[in-house]
């Protein structure tokens, strides 16, 4: 593929497939772990749902090491200088290596305090911890993988990952009830086992990507020296992948705000919620394929100052992602109540989760113009914007969202009716915005 001069239509269909059926496989990935953790009680489903607010500070750490290796290594190939990329590609995993042990230590010293602001009962705590302690003991391994995998992104090859996580999801069924029944030699760890599979399958994963960046032409006359720490590089690195990861932080904090909200309403509220946002994220997945490809496409182009096919490929992206939505909204509308049941047989958990799907739905073709706007700005190195929108999406929408739904009720569905409102009208003026910006910045 080339980036830079293939037409804009096929180039996001080969890049943004192969990602959305890797992003399917690391969903489904957590769907097993949901899914396990209803056999073992509604309350482990509980801590599940609460653990991921902490578990995602991994997240954004990975997703900021990814995207701001990925944008700058691309903007380098765009600008054929090879020297930049071999440099920024061994500083972003010597970067890695540095966030993930502030990362480990946050995680195993300040969890329990987050587990308590959400209100959780000692049981859903002592299960939520069970988890997270190891997740943040293996934090290494999961932002070595994505640093690896930056590289390949900036290539346009999202096949490689995609194919590493199909075989991670296929482990997980196997080393899920492994790890948490026992078998043979292997005692039964309950919620630490969900950790430990998880665990061993990024392990591997990192292994297979390793062997498939070894062998790639880019990393031609690579040297130890491009993993000596470079301190101009690495600041590179961090301004540019700190406000992403700032970013998607902000999520968690969103999430703790709407799992603080609901969690009035009891524990089972909570695990239906879990269950059905696990679910949503399936078909949730084009879009994230689609600003996958809008970061390699926008970031080489940008990098080659062909700001026309900057300009087609967002707004190609924004119409394919709002298209596939409007069906994707109308499937999980018609199946609420069905999803939640694969999770668990509590008629209340069902009940709070098809509550939440349905009215979730309806947001559904708003949230291309989210994503795709995030992956245009962090392509075109204004990462700090994307740190922008989502402070305003997942932490000051939440104010008139919270006042709102007490206004017309403050019942769980008029929180999540309010939350419905408020996200169209702030993806409405987002559009407005980006297209203003487009229009005023990136003219050839």
């Amino acid at each position: 593929m080339n980036l830079t001069k293939d037409p804009i239509g096929p180039l996001l269909k080969k890049i943004a497939i192969p990602a959305s059926v890797g992003t399917l496989f690391q969903t489904l990935f957590n769907i097993v772990d949901t899914f396990f953790a209803g056999k073992i009680s509604p309350e482990a489903l509980s801590a599940l749902a609460k653990s991921f607010p902490i578990y995602f500070i991994i997240i954004a750490a990975c997703v900021g090491v990814t995207v701001g290796g990925t944008s700058l290594i691309a903007n380098s190939i765009g600008e054929k200088n090879k020297n930049n990329v071999l440099i920024y590609f061994g500083q972003t995993i010597i970067f890695g290596i540095i966030l993930s042990a502030i990362i480990t230590f946050i995680g195993l010293y300040y969890a329990s305090d987050i587990f308590f602001l959400m209100g959780s009962t000692n049981e859903v705590v002592d299960l939520g911890l069970q988890y997270t302690d190891v997740i943040f003991s293996g934090s290494i391994v999961f932002i070595s993988v994505v640093a690896l995998n930056s590289l390949l992104h900036a290539e346009g090859d999202t096949k490689t990952f995609r194919n590493v996580l199909i075989l991670s999801f296929v482990l997980n069924i196997f080393l899920n009830p492994l790890f948490i029944f026992g078998y043979a030699f292997i005692p039964a760890m309950g919620m630490k086992g969900i950790g430990v599979a998880t665990i061993i399958s990024q392990i591997i994963a990192f292994f297979i990507l390793l062997l498939k960046i070894i062998k790639s032409s880019s990393l031609i006359g690579i040297s130890i020296k491009n993993f000596f720490p470079n301190s101009f590089y690495l600041t590179k690195i961090f301004f540019q992948s700190t406000p992403i990861s700032a970013a998607l932080f902000m999520i968690s904090i969103g999430n703790l705000i709407i799992l603080w909200y609901i969690s009035k309403f009891g524990e089972f509220a909570t695990a239906g919620y879990g269950s059905a946002t696990r679910f949503e994220q399936i078909l949730l997945l084009p879009v994230l394929g689609l600003n996958t490809a809008i970061i390699s496409i926008v970031a080489q182009n940008f990098g080659a100052k062909q700001f026309l096919r900057v300009k087609q490929s967002y707004f190609h992206a924004i119409f394919y992602g709002f298209t596939i939505m409007v069906l994707a909204g109308i499937i999980i509308y018609l199946s609420a109540d069905n999803i939640v049941s694969i999770f668990t047989k509590n008629t209340d958990v069902i009940k709070y989760g098809s509550t939440y799907l349905k009215i979730s739905a309806l947001i559904f073709p708003a949230y291309p113009i989210y994503f795709i706007s995030n992956g245009f700005f962090m392509a075109i190195k204004k990462s700090h914007y994307s740190m922008f929108l989502n402070i305003i999406r997942n932490i000051l929408l939440a104010i008139p969202t919270i006042y709102f739904a007490k206004f017309i009720g403050g019942t769980y569905n008029a929180f999540f009716w309010s939350y419905c409102i408020f996200n169209w009208i702030f993806m409405i003026c987002l559009l407005i915005f980006v297209t203003f910006y487009i229009n005023r910045y990136l003219q050839s």
